[in-house]
């Protein structure tokens, strides 16, 4: 470890320890390693949390070209998804639940667009021009699945290749996903049985007055909220949309490496 002044982003010592098996793709002696691993992944964990451009990444970590080309092998391989994956289990077993859920909560966040992302659509209910992240979670709030489409794109639509992404990485222990009025329609619930999930709809009151905590659906609204204290992720500034994706699973690696290591960690 480097002897500069830590940053409030840097991965600890006991989190380092977790994640450094995942993110190792090459020999610790590669001739191309001209700057230590560790300090790479902290690059990549400033640029997600403040948002920063990747120019402005700070002078004493490693170039952001490098952290750049660096953060683009990972997505590649799956890195995060992995960790995130592993982590659940692990978090699961923590709270005395079964490895694999047997449900799940879908939802979809519209975000804004910027310049550098360009406009991917428009999504005319919430009045905003960007991309629609749709996400699956436990009912505890960990991440199963996510996919990035334009924000015209709507959320029954995409309900085939999200229970297909939950059920591969669940082997097929999921039964029921919780849903708002948006996946109601035959198409969806047709989607979903395609893949042995069965939607129950959790809708609003009729009579509605004020904020109403709806059941089971909150968690992934939670997880959302979460998602945006990470200000890369408060708007689309990502050209790809594969990059916004692993940017939300990298944000969800923080999140749960955090949640694990102060389970661990003797006080």
């Amino acid at each position: 470890m480097s002897t500069r002044t830590p940053y409030q982003t840097d991965v600890s010592d006991e989190e380092w320890a977790f994640v450094a098996p995942y993110l190792t793709l090459l020999p610790h002696d590669a001739g191309q390693s001209k700057y230590p691993l560790r300090e790479v992944f902290n690059g990549v964990r400033s640029i997600v949390k403040s948002g920063a451009h990747w120019q402005l990444m700070p002078h004493d970590l490693p170039p952001w070209p490098l952290v750049y080309q660096q953060m683009r092998r990972w997505m590649a391989a799956g890195c995060f998804e992995a960790i995130v994956q592993d982590l659940r289990i692990l978090l699961r077993r923590a709270a005395e639940r079964p490895d694999p859920p047997t449900a799940a909560i879908l939802d979809a966040r519209t975000i804004q667009s910027t310049p550098e992302s360009g406009a991917r659509g428009y999504d005319g209910h919430k009045r905003r021009k960007g991309s629609k992240v749709h996400a699956a979670v436990d009912t505890l709030g960990h991440l199963l699945a996510l996919l990035v489409t334009p924000a015209n794109e709507q959320e029954r639509a995409q309900v085939e290749e999200l229970a297909k992404a939950v059920q591969r990485v669940t082997g097929e222990h999921v039964e029921l996903a919780y849903v708002d009025q948006g996946y109601t329609g035959e198409e969806p619930a047709s989607a979903a049985a395609a893949h042995g999930l069965q939607l129950a709809v959790v809708k609003l009151p009729e009579a509605k007055r004020g904020f109403v905590l709806l059941p089971r659906r909150w968690v992934v609204e939670r997880d959302f909220a979460w998602a945006t204290r990470f200000r890369r992720l408060a708007r689309d500034y990502e050209r790809l949309a594969a990059t916004l994706a692993a940017l939300h699973f990298l944000a969800f690696v923080c999140l749960l490496l955090h949640r694990f290591t102060a389970l661990t960690v003797s006080p």
